[in-house]
């Protein structure tokens, strides 16, 4: 595995290659991001990781000065994993400028959930992920399942811009309990730690609610929301969507869609200062 930190150098080196596998990460890895390695491995023929923590995806009240950089941690993990190249520019070398190009997403895909209550990530997001596709040019990208809207936005980025790009989803990978594999877990106290699969317990709760024939989501969205305040959470959002363009169902959709396994729940809540999120395919 070797270790590139400019641009030039990693073009340099991918010139020896046609099909690079992609993951991208902001490090601070877990096993979710050794899995998608291991899914890019023989996809590709040089997997690729980059480490950047990007500035543009945050708010000014959010953890950017904080976020757990654990760079030896990540390297010595992704070498095991079979990782080639570790791509890790530094903030000057992406931007050596003010980045005043930016991707702007369609609102109707961004600027709901995650947009709505973060404004701004998604053109954060979309903008490094372009820049990155930009150095990298890869064959195939992968991206975890526990960023659902991520996924679906960059899809639709890639396909709009007819990148010539595979968007993979790997699965979210869960730890025995339940909770979902985030770097932010890391900032859970260890009774915060085991209260924290309640978020995915309470999607398990809207999945079974909705399979039983629940229509009335709305309400059961509240129930579910007012069941984590209760235990001292503070929910951004419990609800019930299509997968295919993250809506909400028409009632009479609900039943149907949920047949045909086109449902997703997807929530995000805070547990002290952390804030979680999840979702749960149906």
């Amino acid at each position: 595995m070797i270790i590139l930190r400019t641009i030039a150098e990693l073009r340099t080196h991918l010139a020896n290659f046609t099909h690079p596998a992609f993951v991208p990460t902001m490090g601070n890895l877990h096993d979710g991001h050794l899995a998608l390695v291991r899914q890019a491995k023989p996809l590709g023929d040089v997997v690729v990781v980059s480490i950047f923590v990007n500035r543009l995806q945050f708010l000014p009240h959010e953890d950017f000065d904080t976020y757990p950089r654990t760079w030896e941690a990540d390297c010595e993990a992704l070498e095991a994993a079979g990782c080639d190249v570790v791509f890790a520019p530094s903030e000057k070398e992406l931007y050596p400028e003010p980045q005043g190009f930016t991707i702007q997403p369609p609102s109707e895909i961004a600027n709901i959930l995650e947009g709505h209550f973060r404004p701004g990530f998604f053109v954060g997001v979309c903008t490094v992920v372009m820049k990155l596709f930009a150095c990298v040019q890869p064959r195939f990208a992968l991206f975890g399942l526990k960023d659902y809207q991520q996924l679906q936005v960059i899809r639709r980025m890639v396909l709009q811009f007819a990148l010539p790009i595979e968007v993979i989803g790997g699965q979210t990978l869960r730890a025995p309990d339940g909770l979902a594999l985030s770097s932010r877990n890391n900032y859970l106290s260890p009774a915060q730690r085991r209260e924290a699969v309640q978020l995915s317990q309470a999607l398990q709760f809207m999945a079974k609610a909705v399979q039983s024939g629940a229509t009335d989501l709305p309400a059961l969205e509240q129930q579910a929301m007012d069941a984590l305040t209760q235990r001292g959470w503070q929910p951004d959002y419990l609800t019930v969507r299509c997968r295919s363009n993250l809506q909400s169902p028409a009632v009479d959709q609900v039943s149907r869609l949920a047949k045909q396994a086109g449902l997703v729940i997807l929530g995000a809540a805070k547990l002290g200062s952390t804030r979680l999120i999840d979702n749960l395919e149906i």
